[in-house]
């Protein structure tokens, strides 16, 4: 039977049988303590700056000197033992705590995968619509030369978007492109009729980033040059990818419009796939949602890449890839799109 020591101090001859006796005791007391708060209490009472620990120490100081050095080795097994105790024992509840904690029960938590970003969610969806008319996907280089984004494209040389204040210029005369149309001039360039392609990408302008405008957005062009390409091939095949990307009773309508590199040359709306043109939130209660422009090529911009305009007719179109996102999925500022914001992207 273990020898009980009382709470008080030892007497001060304490011997070294007794100091074994009481480091056995204090190890099977750590070892039977059912928590952590019991192992605190039984670390307290035999090492804390009161505890038991303090008997020995009383009892070195006042030992013959020929006892000093056995009791001094004792007084140091005893500390060294009963903390490798504490700490053997902490280690053990603190594991089964951990264990009890998990239920086994439950199914494995498999970690989140990620997602498509909405952007090149509506960029495949687009490759895809255009890819089942026959259209190929084309890309070309960010940074351009005037002559890709401006001038092959029958844009004057006095035109608002050559301004510094509407495109990123830079030291070597080249800039960052405005819109994809430059990949139709480098195809058109490479390449003799039939064309018929896609071109999804990047495009920069140094617009104030605001709800629905960024200095750095997407886009997807088309073109199609063969001959007798008329305005009604372009509304049917806009007419599919609309019914393909925003439901099957959505329509289509052009309103007249300029630019420089179509004629004639439209602004094309779908009807709101949500409320179906009866008017909504979404819509502003127009039953419309304006997409982006489109038209004839201008017979001048065959010219510049050498097409001959009295054999081949053409048409083109873009549109905004965020927009789309934006009207699709609900996002109610284009800026939710670029701050990385995991809670938001995840959703989609």
């Amino acid at each position: 039977m273990m020898p009980v020591f009382p709470a008080g101090r030892l007497n001060d001859s304490m011997n070294s049988g007794e100091i074994q006796e009481l480091q056995t005791a204090a190890i099977a007391e750590i070892a039977a303590s059912g928590d952590l708060s019991a192992l605190d209490a039984a670390r307290v009472k035999y090492l804390g700056r009161n505890g038991r620990v303090q008997d020995i120490l009383l009892a070195l100081r006042e030992a013959p000197v020929d006892q000093k050095r056995e009791l001094g080795r004792l007084a140091n097994e005893f500390k060294n033992s009963v903390q490798a105790a504490v700490d053997e024992r902490r280690e053990a509840l603190q594991s089964a705590a951990s264990v009890a904690a998990f239920d086994v029960t439950l199914p494995g938590r498999w970690p989140h995968r990620g997602t498509r970003h909405p952007v090149t969610q509506i960029i495949d969806r687009a490759v895809e619509i255009f890819g089942q008319l026959g259209f190929t996907v084309a890309d070309g280089p960010d940074i351009e030369t005037p002559f890709h984004n401006f001038d092959a494209l029958n844009t004057p040389a006095n035109h608002p978007s050559r301004d510094p204040k509407d495109t990123f210029y830079l030291g070597d005369g080249t800039l960052l492109r405005t819109h994809t149309s430059p990949v139709q001039i480098r195809v058109m360039q490479s390449r003799q009729p039939p064309v018929r392609i896609i071109a999804p990408g990047r495009c920069y302008r140094p617009d104030t980033t605001d709800a629905t405008h960024s200095a750095n957005f997407h886009q997807v062009e088309g073109l199609y040059v063969d001959r007798k390409v008329s305005l009604a091939d372009l509304k049917g095949d806009l007419t599919y990818f609309a019914r393909q990307m925003m439901g099957p009773n959505v329509k289509i309508r052009f309103r007249p419009h300029f630019f420089p590199f179509t004629e004639p040359s439209v602004e094309y709306d779908f009807s709101c796939h949500v409320c179906g043109g009866k008017g909504c939130r979404v819509c502003k209660q127009s039953g419309w949602i304006e997409i982006s422009g489109a038209g004839i090529v201008d017979p001048n911009v065959f010219k510049a890449v050498g097409y001959d305009s009295t054999q081949y007719t053409g048409y083109a179109f873009g549109m905004g890839v965020e927009r789309i996102a934006m009207i699709l999925l609900g996002i109610p500022d284009i800026r939710m799109l670029y701050d990385n914001d995991v809670r938001v992207l995840r959703q989609f």
